[in-house]
């Protein structure tokens, strides 16, 4: 295997701090939420606040994908940082619900910006032989983050406060910027100014994604068909020019890989998301109890990485379709943390498994995408997995977010409004396993020479 050299070394370090950054403001904010909501009276923005926050990953990615090929990755990873850090304030801040979801809209075009960045930096700086161990090893800065941030935010919570779990987040980020951003200079710009941008499209994708998803959550059908064809006649064309071709059907190769990136992320989006809300509603459990659910999930994802990578010539298309098979029985597993008298350990161990699961699929997906990208064009390449990432944990938080806010105004109980959340995830499963075998490898002529 290749050495690497300091200059990379530190790159690497500076790459993992970042996704660190961004796994702890994840699971300490989700930790968080169900306490949020209950001293805001926010049940029917619960939703929204993971809606909003994927949406404007969506609008940022493909910003910062841009960004990263023309001007290089240290222009909008500081842009980045300094937008999570205004979206930490508002949020911590906030006097109201409404104004948590402005603040998770901050945080969410922040954060929205580190993927396309860290993935196309893997692309170009590490050799070829060294690039599938780097996506495990951006993947393991989420370990420490999954172990301590469920402890940390619920026992701030508790302590001094929600807002504190917002606030808290702020040096972190800055400190982290400190160091990412020096080596992330080193990297000129690859491709020169060329053609339209795609960040209106990205836009009008948002919109349209985020009027269906909120339009479900409406009492009323004449309040809910105008959101939802209008949020489709947005989201629909924008997608189909922002993705490549093929997306919606499925096609052999790149498409199929970005389509069952969609999948696994609404499969383990529709029950990671919502096990802290069930252990909250249905089991009367402490912030720390609610964070502490998950945390397997987080960690088995990272050991599911390790055991992929340590495989490299297995067909990526088997690896996945075996991936797709252990998360959706993991998903199947967790949904009896609906049940009043089902332990949550349970649940934390039937959530290790799904969390296995999506870490088998997810480096094979990333590696197996990437080698689809022409030289100069990492960033674009990179935006579109994370696109397809983001449009499913948007339905994700979209879909389940209107079922409970439909059992927030009494039309069902929050158990039969968590019970569907957890059915989406099953159905994504098996559509994962369908689409994995479509999957196909890279033609040898698209796959550049490893980087000296």
């Amino acid at each position: 295997m290749t050495a690497l050299t300091t200059r990379q070394r530190l790159l690497a370090i500076g790459l993992i701090l970042s996704v660190t950054l961004v796994a702890f403001e994840v699971t300490a904010i989700l930790t968080a939420l169900p306490t949020i909501t209950d001293e805001l009276d926010g049940d029917s923005l619960y939703g929204v606040s993971l809606a909003i926050y994927t949406l404007a990953n969506m609008v940022s990615l493909v910003a910062a994908g841009e960004l990263a090929d023309r001007r290089g990755p240290a222009l909008p990873f500081v842009i980045a940082v300094a937008t999570l850090v205004v979206g930490l304030v508002v949020a911590g801040l906030a006097p109201s619900m409404s104004w948590v979801v402005a603040g998770r809209l901050l945080q969410g075009i922040g954060t929205g910006a580190f993927n396309p960045i860290s993935y196309s930096l893997v692309r170009r700086a590490f050799p070829a032989d060294r690039q599938p161990m780097m996506y495990t090893f951006l993947s393991a800065g989420w370990v420490l983050p999954s172990l301590i941030a469920p402890l940390i935010a619920g026992w701030i919570t508790e302590t001094f406060g929600w807002r504190w779990t917002f606030l808290s987040i702020i040096p972190v980020a800055v400190a982290v910027a400190a160091i990412a951003a020096r080596p992330m200079a080193d990297f000129a710009p690859l491709a020169a100014e060329r053609g339209r941008s795609r960040l209106p499209l990205a836009v009008a994708a948002a919109t349209g994604v985020g009027l269906f998803v909120t339009g479900l959550r409406f009492g009323s059908l004449g309040a809910v068909i105008p959101a939802v064809v209008v949020g489709l006649a947005l989201a629909v064309p924008a997608l189909h020019r922002l993705l490549p071709p093929g997306y919606r059907i499925a096609a052999h190769g790149f498409a199929a890989i970005l389509v069952a990136r969609t999948m696994a992320t609404i499969c383990f989006g529709a029950t990671d998301s919502f096990i802290p809300l069930a252990a909250d509603r249905v089991h009367g459990a402490s912030p720390t109890v609610q964070g502490f659910v998950i945390i397997g999930g987080a960690l088995t994802w990272t050991l599911g990485q390790w055991v992929s990578a340590r495989s490299p010539h297995r067909p990526p298309a088997a690896v996945v379709s075996t991936g797709f098979v252990v998360l959706g029985l993991g998903a199947a597993l967790s949904s009896t943390v609906l049940l009043e008298w089902w332990p949550l350990w349970g649940t934390f161990l039937a959530w290790c498994i799904g969390g296995l699961g999506m870490g088998l699929l997810f480096n094979p997906t990333t590696v197996t995408a990437m080698a689809y990208a022409a030289e100069g064009d990492e960033g674009r390449t990179s935006s579109q997995i994370a696109l397809a990432d983001s449009i499913g944990w948007s339905l994700t938080g979209g879909l389940g977010g209107a079922a409970v806010a439909v059992a927030d105004r009494g039309s069902v109980s929050i158990e039969g409004a968590l019970a569907a959340t957890f059915a989406i995830s099953t159905v994504a499963a098996v559509m994962g396993v369908i689409v994995s075998r479509r999957i196909r490898t890279a033609p040898p002529a698209l796959v550049p020479a490893p980087s000296p």
